[in-house]
């Protein structure tokens, strides 16, 4: 008698996780997610952007779906690294480029921030999915100021003052 209860309790636990399985998947108030991709158009492929600056970061709206246009967007910057087979972005999620503009504005400002010069940055933008710009450059605008900033050479016998001495 044993057996029998259980060989039941088997087949009904087997008919329920079949019935499961078959059924579709449906999201809370009968609601379907919806996947878009904005395309980043700014910054370009080697544009070059100083740290510091002020610098728009463009997206195309065109496609943005009805259901999608009281997004927020969230940019993040990161980087590539040529051959990194993980396709890891580095992104830098405790400090956002830019946070909650409405995704359907397809344009805005942000300030650069210091960070290491290199030419493989990139910018992600998130509404309900990420897209990633093309490579870009920053340069460190603390070293090319600290470059102009050399002591003056004199250029002549006269402009070298000697204490004492009249030339």
């Amino acid at each position: 008698m044993f057996s029998t209860k259980l060989a039941t309790l088997f087949a009904a636990l087997a008919v329920a996780a079949s019935a499961v399985s078959a059924a579709p998947a449906t999201f809370s108030g009968g609601k379907v997610d919806i996947v878009f991709r904005p395309e980043v158009t700014a910054p370009t492929e080697g544009a070059v952007w100083p740290a510091g600056s002020t610098q728009t970061i463009t997206w195309d709206t065109s496609a943005i779906p009805a259901e999608a246009r009281n997004q927020t967007g969230l940019i993040l910057l990161g980087y590539l690294v040529d051959g990194d087979a993980t396709g890891n972005e580095h992104l830098d999620t405790a400090n956002a480029l830019a946070s909650g503009f409405p995704i359907t504005a397809g344009t805005i400002d942000v300030v650069i921030p210091e960070v290491d010069p290199r030419n493989d940055y990139v910018v992600v933008l998130f509404g309900d999915s990420g897209n990633t710009s093309p490579k870009f450059t920053i340069t460190n605008t603390t070293a090319s100021a600290s470059s102009s900033a050399l002591p003056t050479v004199p250029t002549g016998i006269a402009d070298v003052l000697i204490p004492g001495h009249n030339l």
